[in-house]
């Protein structure tokens, strides 16, 4: 053993002991080990920070502000309602759909940009759901590296074994030829971390609770307005159709305030706010606040049909509207003064929908009680008017709920933003330009057609896994360099030679499993697809099912934060540490070890 394949050895076991020791941030252990590589003159200054400069990392880049602008307008929030709608606040239901939906997508454009599209998304039902991100991060990065097995272009290993066999001339694997064994490994993986994963994901205790800021419906319930919150319907004929809230008199007559107006043709959030030009149309829903007797007598009279106020329907608000609990100042001119006398809804736009005083909720109508010092006031409004009220002087701030900061400050660019990543997708999965190129066309669009502003968008990048990732590129090439890689890979040739088929797969399959947790799974496959390919000929076996478990194989990176990108994508919003990837992904990993050894010569016969 040459003294590069040594220090090379000895510096990527270093760098895992660190990882596992958690002692310093992972990116400052990946930059250490990139400078400890050209220090011992491994590698040149330049292949050292080569990685900065790869594709992959330029593509993650772009990805985090596509991402960003799907939140911003609320396309992910849509997503996530939709998901929410499906599979309520259970997060077993959730997994139950997320992780097919997420495996689905990555079978036909990068893992990588699955993931990095869906982050978002499960931001916002874990925020809605009131889950732990860690319940949800690790699944989707685990179900976009199975999503890999499904299609001949779902990872590059399984074009690289694919190419192998026809260098020896034979036919290579057809487009779905992986998809029988992708889609048991996909079942049984997402019945795992249904249960065994859960499991161990909830005895882990990271990750962001999403339960710090009170919600958006704890702070209703806490003024006791919960049941005031109503849904209604104009019907034909209504009196409604054609007038505004002011000309309607709804609140002078019906003590009822309209606060929001859903809309059928609008796309995607369909919520509009009501100001004083908004007309109402037949089939308008309108989201109401006023106690049941009020709302009823409105229905009577004006032809409206009752509809209640379900839970999703405040998931749908909060992307829009929401509350916010504010108390007058001591010199503010409010006091003395009731709603009404102060035109708080014309000055604010927002309205009061509960008032507290010391520990009391105010249950008279306080539309014509004084204002006294010492009040809190709920308003309920459009985010745009409630991120306003800092900058006025006759109102303190005391609360916002959890949902403001997941509030879209761009969804009128919703639209525009689907269309975008629609295009994105098409480029993607059409091939007329590389992924790259699509993913950079993407997030330029976004910022260009003011669906992100540039701010925003430097925001968006998350330094963390992109110095990860970009670190531990060069540390794969100086295995490849050193001869590090080709030892293993001949000592394992070695071991296999004479030994049955099913055993042959074992090791094939250990080998990359374990070699992809640490570099490239692609260069991984490029070592052993020919050393799979050798023994099959030494045994006179059928290269495709030895093939089949390698490119298996080389999407099992489960068990490390720096296995794929994915992984690194999730741990910092996870809350995941590295022993927590070993945990959760060594079981995984055995599983469909065994799920390959036990389906892969039913479908390829040795």
């Amino acid at each position: 053993m040459s003294w590069d394949i040594s220090l090379t050895f000895f510096i990527l076991f270093s760098t895992i002991a660190l990882f596992i020791w958690d002692r310093f941030q992972m990116e400052l252990v990946a930059l250490m080990a990139v400078l400890a590589l050209c220090l011992s003159g491994i590698i040149t200054p330049s292949e050292a920070v080569s990685g900065f400069g790869q594709s992959i990392v330029v593509m993650i880049a772009a990805l985090f502000v596509v991402g960003e602008a799907l939140f911003r307008t609320g396309v992910a929030a849509s997503v996530g309602n939709l998901l929410l709608k499906v599979g309520g606040d259970s997060e077993s239901r959730l997994l139950l759909i997320l992780m097919p939906a997420v495996a689905l997508i990555s079978a036909f454009m990068s893992s990588t940009g699955a993931v990095a599209l869906f982050i978002p998304i499960v931001i916002s039902i874990a925020r809605r759901a009131n889950i732990p991100l860690a319940s949800l991060m690790m699944p989707l990065a685990f179900a976009s590296l199975m999503g890999g097995m499904l299609t001949l272009i779902g990872t590059p290993p399984n074009i690289v074994v694919s190419g192998q066999l026809e260098q020896v001339g034979l036919a290579g694997f057809s487009f779905f030829d992986f998809t029988p064994v992708g889609l048991i490994v996909l079942f049984v993986g997402t019945l795992y971390m249904l249960t065994i994963g859960r499991w161990l994901l909830n005895k882990l205790g990271g990750g962001d609770s999403l339960q710090e800021q009170v919600t958006l419906k704890q702070m209703a319930e806490r003024y006791g307005v919960v049941e005031h919150l109503h849904s209604l319907r104009i019907k034909p004929g209504s009196t409604l159709i054609g007038q505004t809230v002011t000309s309607a008199g709804l609140r002078t007559h019906f003590e009822v305030t309209v606060f929001a107006i859903r809309r059928k043709e609008r796309l995607l959030s369909s919520m509009m706010p009501v100001l004083s030009s908004t007309e109402m149309a037949m089939h308008d829903e309108l989201l109401v606040f006023g106690r049941r007797e009020d709302v009823e007598r409105l229905c009577g009279y004006k032809s409206l049909s009752y509809r209640g106020f379900a839970e999703s329907e405040r998931d749908e608000m909060a992307q829009q509207f929401g509350v916010v609990e504010v108390m007058p100042k001591p010199d503010s001119h409010l006091i003395g003064k009731t709603l009404k006398q102060a035109r708080f809804r014309d000055r604010f736009k927002l309205s009061v929908i509960g008032i507290r005083r010391g520990i009391e909720n105010v249950e008279t109508e306080y539309r014509t009680t004084p204002i006294t010092g010492g009040d809190s006031l709920l308003l309920c409004g459009d985010w745009q008017y409630i991120e306003k009220l800092s900058k006025q002087h006759d109102l303190v701030v005391l609360n916002t709920p959890a949902e403001k900061s997941v509030a879209p400050a761009h969804r009128e660019m919703a639209p525009i933003a689907l269309g975008v990543l629609g295009l994105m997708l098409c480029l993607m999965v059409s091939g007329a330009v590389s992924s790259l190129t699509a993913v950079l066309l993407a997030a330029i669009l976004m910022i260009l057609t003011g669906c992100l502003k540039m701010d925003e968008a430097y925001k968006s990048l998350n330094p963390a896994s992109l110095i990860i990732i970009a670190a531990m590129l060069p540390l794969a090439g100086a295995m490849e360099k050193s001869g590090a890689l080709a030892l293993v890979v001949n000592g394992l040739l070695e071991l296999l030679e004479g030994r049955s088929p099913l055993l042959v797969c074992a090791g094939l399959f250990l080998f990359t499993t374990v070699f992809s947790q640490f570099i490239s799974n692609t260069a991984t496959t490029v070592l052993v697809a020919p050393v799979a390919l050798a023994s099959a000929q030494g045994l006179g076996l059928n290269p495709e099912p030895l093939l089949m478990t390698v490119a298996i194989a080389a999407s099992t990176a489960f068990a490390t934060p720096i296995a794929s990108p994915v992984n690194t994508l999730v741990m910092t919003p996870g809350g995941y540490r590295f022993k927590d990837f070993v945990k959760v992904g060594v079981p995984l990993q055995l599983v469909t070890l065994v799920l390959t050894l036990i389906f892969v010569p039913i479908f390829f016969t040795f």
